[in-house]
């Protein structure tokens, strides 16, 4: 470990629209699965933290919910987190899909960017899909916009360019002692880590079918005397109609995605995964302040 006086420490926030790939770039960085990705909009939720160590310095990644103008509640609660995460942090990161450019949702994030007072920089992601013209002209036009100390041009998909954002977090963190040990990558509890992931195989089995107001919970985590872990975790949906949905028919809909969970949870853990999945109908969960507490949001009284 190096010495205190030499550490830094920054906690840096990734924000931006629904699915300009704040999620693949949180994992690509810390070099480990630690955000969910699926093609759905609105697939995290909550501010997770990804840590990664460069040099002498600790970044702690926050992935936060895709910003765009909320219409339900749980929208609500979402944009709110991820606007809390971008003012509790050192530095703020906008990512924007290149492919998609400045549009309606990107220009209001630009547009109230101008509220947060920390250091800020510009990540164009998926530049390998887009001339470099209209790249050009993307990052002109965003700086036009707001105030970046930087500008850079990744595929969080494929990591290009993301050792140089990495380097570049780590020269401008803050001189500090380091918030967590230098092997961990999250600080989210395995359970939450688990349920994370067994959401992810559910939207990415039923695409288009399921509403995303579906829940998923770890009810009990039991180690066993083999090292193996039991796992029971219950789906919550709102309606009887989408518990027949994820079930499918002779039940090998959930069968399908416990066996994708089961698999990737155990190569996480390193051990050997029993996965019993329950499916529930919970009416209006999507209005319980409880569900909301559970998922660490804030819940919108209006």
């Amino acid at each position: 470990m190096v010495e205190a006086s030499a550490q830094r420490c920054g906690f840096i926030a990734l924000i931006g629209a629904p699915n300009a790939g704040k999620s693949t770039l949180t994992n690509a960085l810390t070099g480990s699965k630690v955000a969910i990705v699926t093609p759905k909009v609105q697939t995290t939720r909550t501010l997770v933290r990804g840590i990664a160590m460069a040099g002498e310095a600790q970044l702690i990644f926050i992935d936060t919910p895709g910003i765009f103008a909320p219409r339900r509640r749980l929208d609500r609660a979402m944009v709110t987190a991820a606007w809390g995460g971008a003012k509790d942090a050192d530095i703020v990161a906008l990512l924007i899909d290149a492919k998609r450019g400045l549009d309606t949702e990107t220009e209001a994030i630009l547009e109230k960017l101008g509220e947060v007072r920390q250091a800020k920089i510009l990540v164009l992601n998926k530049v390998d899909l887009v001339d470099k013209p209209k790249l050009l002209a993307l990052a002109q036009s965003a700086n036009e916009r707001a105030k970046f100390a930087a500008t850079f041009m990744i595929s969080a998909l494929n990591s290009s360019g993301v050792d140089d954002v990495r380097n570049w977090f780590a020269e401008h963190a803050p001189a500090g002692p380091w918030h967590y040990p230098e092997d961990e990558v999250s600080d989210a509890p395995l359970r939450q880590l688990a349920a994370e992931i067994t959401r992810e195989k559910l939207y990415l089995t039923l695409h288009q079918e399921l509403p995303y107001q579906s829940a998923v919970e770890t009810e009990t985590w039991t180690e066993r005397k083999d090292g193996s872990v039991r796992i029971e975790q219950t789906i919550y949906v709102e309606r009887e109609s989408q518990r027949k949905i994820v079930l499918g028919k002779s039940g090998q809909t959930i069968k399908a995605i416990g066996a994708a969970a089961r698999k990737e949870i155990a190569e996480i853990i390193e051990h050997p995964v029993h996965l019993f999945l329950f499916v529930k109908v919970r009416e209006g969960w999507g209005d319980d302040p409880e569900r909301y507490r559970q998922m660490g949001l804030e819940f919108p009284k209006e």
